[in-house]
């Protein structure tokens, strides 16, 4: 090869890259070549070495020397990345970057056995959420512990004015109708009325339930459910279907709702009313 450079001490270019080459196979830096043979153009200095690695001694520690052979001895061994990466904490590019050219593992389950694995550990995952929710249920329940007859009452008002009919300016029905499907409303809201003293030979009780349901059995969890005869029910309103639908409440679980009406209560819807607004009006004061 060769090389331009400037006329003098570098004239006998090929003399010189010999004893540059002779000095960094003996272990040499370019600072101790650049001093011995007094070359002090990096540009000459680089070519009179070009091709001769530098001494190991010369080189950079790399901090992540030690992590990429543990990576390595850890992949021999058939572990992840996602173990590798946990165990050294490094990133997991440089887990792949470190043992790319390793060979892939062999799988340590079956597909089988991987799903297997899979739909245990979703089980205990579901069962300590399960555990969870009881535990906070089961503290939420012990608060409610002592419930006093005035906040049953209070309850009972916010919980008729949420589920129960209303009379409108353009349909007055001053008549206390109360639906729901949930058989604990339905159980508090006839506490409730019986805290007001209106006697049951006043309610009046009607099943709202779908066309294809099995309405005798209906007519059994609710009559159970409110401490009543089958005998006492209304003819059922029922709900036909609609084939653009699909229904999802379905199954032995639905019962459909429960309608208790209150004869004469025409008084009684005026004074739930009359107890809402004076909730809301609490309430309001106490937003300003």
């Amino acid at each position: 090869m060769r090389v331009t450079h400037a006329p003098g001490k570098y004239a006998d270019f090929q003399a010189l890259r010999d004893r540059a080459v002779a000095l960094r196979r003996a272990g040499c830096s370019l600072r101790q070549i650049r001093d011995e043979l007094k070359v002090y153009n990096n540009d000459i200095l680089n070519q009179l070495v070009k091709g001769e690695p530098p001494p190991a001694w010369t080189k950079r520690p790399n901090a992540k020397d030690g992590l990429r052979e543990k990576a390595r001895q850890l992949r021999l061994q058939g572990w992840t990345y996602d173990r590798i990466e946990a165990e050294l904490g490094c990133s997991r590019g440089s887990v792949s970057l470190w043992v790319r050219d390793l060979p892939k593992p062999e799988p340590r389950y079956t597909a089988e056995e991987q799903q297997a694995l899979m739909r245990e550990g979703l089980a205990r995952y579901r069962a300590a959420e399960d555990e969870k929710r009881d535990r906070i249920r089961l503290g939420a329940h012990r608060e409610t512990a002592g419930l006093t007859d005035r906040e049953l009452f209070t309850i009972g008002v916010a919980l008729y004015w949420a589920e129960g009919t209303k009379s409108k300016p353009y349909a007055r029905r001053e008549r206390a109708v109360f639906v729901n499907s949930d058989p604990g409303v339905i159980q508090t809201y006839l506490a409730w009325l019986d805290l007001l003293e209106v006697g049951r030979e006043r309610l009046k009780f009607r099943v709202l339930i779908h066309e294809s349901a099995d309405i005798d059995a209906a007519h059994r969890f609710w009559a159970d459910i409110a401490g009543i005869d089958t005998s006492v029910f209304a003819k059922p309103t029922l709900k036909t279907h609609n084939p653009k639908t699909v229904r999802k409440n379905i199954g032995d679980d639905y019962h459909g709702c429960l309608v208790v009406s209150v004869a004469r209560s025409a008084d009684l819807y005026n004074r739930i009313d009359g107890w809402w607004s004076g909730i809301v009006t609490h309430a309001q004061a106490r937003l300003r």
